[in-house]
């Protein structure tokens, strides 16, 4: 490939151009009406403007999308995470209109982008499952009954759903009712399909994600794990490698299973295989994302390989260059999600312009971000204006740089969740490695604030 359209907003657009220059390749920003001040349209070689603010008119305007690729001649598009990353008749058109999709096939996000029919591909290789319902269903009827046979509490989830979105919670039948037919609409407008799949809930989980990659010669690996317990109504706020929970032969153990998931599904390119770990340290398969992950950086971090490039030489026919056995673990990342939120207020969104922007920097420091001073935050999109990834010789050097960087980094005009990131690396709990998924949720209900100690 020679030049390669970033269908995407944000610090995964400066991300990918990066990797692309990187490697001699040329890039085309394309960018909404709201950002046309944006990092990733000054980084790119060009920038086409394809549409309004809203998404929809956007950076899901498939034929605005494809039509900015004739025009700047891109023989390939990256479509980063979120937006149409995982949308197979996106992949679908590209392929059909000779555009080099980097990502996996079509056929293959299909398989795996329904999360029914991709716990039987689990099944199928002997992976733990989630117990719940075989395949879609239909009425709350039935879903009563294969609720009944569970026992509650019951996760009702969208079948196409994906981010933790499309998931709700019922207790008891009345509340089963319900949440089905809410499921169901909620289902329909955010993902446009209404299937809903059912799974008995598991109390107090881990989330535990593989780093997978496959490319069109039937070679994978994997590149350990990622611990993402760290979650605001499902949504990932801390990610952190190795899990401080996991030892080498967990680790060897779900990470085989991952890759047999992926080479069941005859998966090429970067890929995530998520899991939730039980009380007992039991791993149960949950999903696969079939793109690069926001939380890429850390893996990048420990293993020392780049994602991105991988991710584009796969897509380029190449062969993956090492073997499981290459594959090293080198210290402790974890990232923090730098949002524009306010922690004390619930997380309350907080857009706005920056009125000044100062980054952390130093050894063991990575920043990744569209922003700068003087930059609109939009209100239109996501929420998140930095990754901060820190990288020390064990977990409790990683969780000083942390706290170093975070004290030095500056960001005036709007509110950010910095404090509640000071405040977790002096939380015992988070320390001592004893929290769950649930445990932010709970700290919310209970009133606290997140806002660390003042030195």
């Amino acid at each position: 490939m020679n030049k390669v359209l970033i269908a995407n907003r944000g610090e995964i657009a400066v991300r990918i151009i990066r990797a692309c220059h990187d490697m001699g390749i040329e890039t085309v920003a394309i960018y909404s009406k709201a950002d046309a001040e944006a990092l990733h349209v000054l980084h790119a070689d060009e920038a086409i403007c394809i549409g309004d603010a809203p998404s929809a008119k956007s950076y899901l305007k498939i034929s605005n999308i494809l039509a900015a690729c004739e025009i700047s001649g891109a023989d390939a598009i990256h479509p980063g995470f979120g937006f149409l990353s995982e949308n197979a008749n996106f992949a679908s058109i590209c392929d059909s209109c000779g555009i080099n999709f980097i990502g996996p096939s079509h056929e293959t996000i299909v398989l795996l982008g329904n999360k029914s029919e991709a716990k039987v591909i689990a099944k199928s290789v002997k992976c733990p499952v989630i117990l719940g319902s075989d395949g879609i269903v239909e009425d709350a009827k039935k879903g009563l009954e294969i609720a009944e046979k569970l026992g509650y509490p019951i996760f009702i989830k969208a079948s196409a759903g994906g981010g933790g979105k499309g998931i709700r919670i019922a207790h008891d039948p009345d509340e089963f009712v319900r949440q089905f037919g809410a499921a169901r609409t909620e289902a329909e407008v955010n993902f446009g399909n209404p299937d809903i799949y059912l799974e008995k809930m598991i109390i107090n989980p881990r989330h535990i994600e593989i780093q997978v990659i496959g490319d069109k010669h039937g070679n994978y690996v994997y590149l350990g794990e990622r611990d993402c317990t760290i979650q605001r109504r499902r949504q990932k706020l801390i990610e952190e490698t190795p899990s401080p929970i996991l030892n080498s032969a967990m680790r060897k153990k779900i990470g085989e299973a991952a890759v047999s998931i992926v080479k069941a599904a005859k998966y090429y390119s970067v890929g995530t295989v998520e899991f939730l770990l039980d009380a007992k340290k039991n791993f149960y398969f949950m999903e696969v994302n079939t793109r690069i992950q926001v939380e890429h950086t850390i893996t990048e971090e420990l293993t020392g390989i780049d994602l991105i490039r991988t991710q584009i030489r796969i897509a380029n026919g190449e062969k993956l260059p090492f073997k499981q056995r290459d594959i090293s673990f080198n210290g402790h990342v974890i990232q923090c999600r730098i949002n524009a939120e306010d922690p004390a207020k619930n997380f309350a969104p907080s857009p706005g312009t920056l009125e000044y922007f100062i980054p952390p920097g130093g050894p063991h420091v990575r920043i990744d971000t569209a922003c700068y001073a003087g930059y609109k935050i939009p209100p239109h999109y996501d929420s998140m204006i930095a990754k901060l990834i820190v990288h020390g010789k064990d977990r409790s050097e990683a969780i000083r740089i942390a706290q170093r960087a975070l004290r030095e980094f500056h960001v005036g005009g709007v509110k950010t969740t910095i404090p509640f990131h000071l405040y977790m690396f002096e939380d015992e709990n988070f320390l001592n490695n004893d929290y769950t998924i649930n445990y932010i949720d709970q700290r919310i209900l209970d009133g606290c604030t997140f806002l660390p100690e003042e030195k």
